[in-house]
């Protein structure tokens, strides 16, 4: 028995279904949105989200028997296990918010495709280096937000009145969604120097702290393809051996024979 579903477990085939059924109940949950669609097809709907549950129950009962305390060792298992969980307990009034949550059902296929783990892994490595560059963009957003409140939250109290504030328009400044005839130039109309500040806000924040950011989260992610090219290279190497050692098999077979 042991055998024969680890065998089912660890195929290739088992994890296309899985990620088919994940696929496929991405789009039903989409429907389900629809009002129109629900007054129609809500009960069948329904009955298909019920099975989806009830495969991924049995695919997560099987992983179980198959790797045992293994399975609550790996992060990823772990995560996989609360979502179905998840969907496990009834959406009553008091718990309506797991009705949303069931939604982290399509976060599964993180788990399921070997290529977004890997991204995802590769993000995970370069955690503190993300968290130091934040940490200087906050401390930036920070002080700047007290230099804005500082000299225009009298004149414009609406972005720049408190601390929060001039920090939510600062914010805006950044990503660079009418900066500057939205925010900068009414701002330059009462201070006409006022160009200076947004100017140099921009260029650290934006062009530098931000693009800083961005080449650490490439720089992970051609680790990754070089990674996997070192691992197609060994593969290659393999299977190179691998015929080499036959072609010397044969060798000495037909060899044997002739002696």
């Amino acid at each position: 028995m042991y055998p024969k579903v680890a065998a089912i477990v660890d195929s290739s085939k088992f994890r296309h279904f899985i990620t088919a059924m994940i696929v496929f109940n991405g789009i039903t949950l989409g429907l389900m949105t629809s009002r129109e669609v629900m007054e129609h097809y809500g009960p069948l709907l329904l009955l298909l989200d019920a099975i989806v549950i009830a495969i991924f129950t049995i695919e997560i009962a099987m992983r179980i028997y198959v790797h045992r305390l293994a399975f609550f060792k790996d992060p990823w298992s772990l995560f996989d296990f609360f979502v179905v969980a998840i969907s496990l307990v009834p959406a009553t009034e008091e718990f309506s918010i797991l009705r949303v949550l069931r939604v982290l059902r399509l976060f599964r296929l993180l788990t399921v495709v070997p290529q977004m783990r890997k991204i995802i892994g590769a993000l995970v490595s370069v955690i503190p280096g993300i968290g130091s560059v934040a940490s200087i963009l906050l401390l930036l957003f920070y002080v700047f937000a007290i230099m804005a409140t500082s000299m225009y939250g009298e004149t414009f109290p609406e972005w720049f009145g408190t601390l929060g504030a001039s920090m939510y328009t600062l914010f805006q400044v950044m990503t660079l969604e009418s900066w500057s005839m939205g925010i900068a130039r009414p701002v330059m109309e009462a201070f006409p120097h006022a160009w200076i500040f947004f100017i140099t806000f921009v260029l650290l924040s934006t062009f530098v702290m931000v693009n800083l950011l961005i080449g650490i989260i490439v720089d992970a992610i051609f680790a990754i393809k070089e990674e996997s090219r070192h691992e197609a290279n060994e593969e290659e190497e393999r299977a190179r051996l691998k015929a080499e050692i036959g072609q010397i098999r044969e060798l000495l077979e037909r060899m044997e024979r002739r002696l």
